[in-house]
C-alpha cells in the first residue's frame, strides 16, 4: 500500500500562509544548507522548471504522484506553467476548473477521498505527495499516512491553517525524526498511528 504524505511548510503556529495563502515571508529562510538538504532528500518536490535552473537531475526519490488544490496549482498557472511537476503524475482537486489546461494534469472534481484511496492501492515503490492546500488536506486528513512538516521560525497569528475544515478530532502520529538547520528551520517527520 502506497502512503499519502502531506509535505508542507508552515509557521510555528501551524499556518501554511497568510489568510489568502501567501507564504512568501518564509522564503528568506531558504539558505544554501537548507536548499541542499531539500534538493537531495526531496528532489521531486521541486517544480520541473526550477529543477533545470538548480541543476537537479535526480530521479524521483520518494514520490511519483502529486495532489494539490486549485489555489496551489494556480501559483504555477499565474506564471504560465500548466504542468508544474511534469516529472510526476499530477492531480488537481477542484470543482471550479472544468477543463485541465494540460494533458499531463488530471482534475478531480468528485470523490477526492475515493480517488486517493485508489491511488494508494496501486502497486509501486513510490508514494503520493499531498502538496496543498489547506482545504484539500482537511478533506483528506484521515487518509494521510505521513506528515513532513517544514516549520519556519515565524509566528503568523492567523492565516491559512494546515488543515482547513477538518473539525476537531484528535488523530495521533509518531515522531520519526527531526532535522534542524542553522537558519532556524526544523523538518519534522511523523507517521500516522493506526
Amino acid at each position: 500500500m502506497r502512503k499519502l504524505t502531506y509535505y508542507i511548510a508552515c509557521s510555528l503556529d501551524g499556518f501554511i500562509g497568510d489568510p489568502k495563502g501567501d507564504a512568501t515571508s518564509m522564503y528568506k529562510f531558504i539558505d544554501a544548507e537548507y536548499l541542499a538538504f531539500m534538493n537531495a532528500e526531496y528532489p521531486e518536490t521541486v517544480p520541473t522548471q526550477a529543477r533545470a535552473q538548480l541543476g537537479i537531475d535526480a530521479p524521483n526519490k520518494r514520490f511519483d504522484t502529486v495532489i494539490q488544490g486549485l489555489n496551489s496549482y494556480r501559483l504555477a498557472l499565474d506564471e504560465g506553467v500548466t504542468s508544474p511537476y511534469a516529472h510526476l503524475r499530477q492531480y488537481v482537486a477542484t470543482r471550479s476548473l472544468t477543463q485541465s489546461p494540460s494533458p499531463d494534469v488530471e482534475l478531480i472534481a468528485e470523490d477526492l477521498v475515493g480517488r486517493v484511496r485508489a491511488l494508494k492501492a496501486e502497486d509501486g515503490d513510490k508514494d503520493i505527495w499531498l502538496c496543498g492546500g489547506s482545504q484539500i488536506a482537511g478533506e483528506l486528513v484521515d487518509e494521510i499516512d505521513e506528515l513532513i512538516i517544514k516549520s519556519y521560525p515565524q509566528l503568523y497569528g492567523t492565516g491559512m491553517p494546515m488543515f482547513g475544515g477538518a473539525g476537531f478530532e484528535p488523530r495521533d502520529f509518531v515522531l520519526d525524526g527531526v532535522r534542524t538547520f542553522g537558519n532556524g528551520v526544523a523538518v519534522r517527520t511523523y507517521t500516522r498511528k493506526r
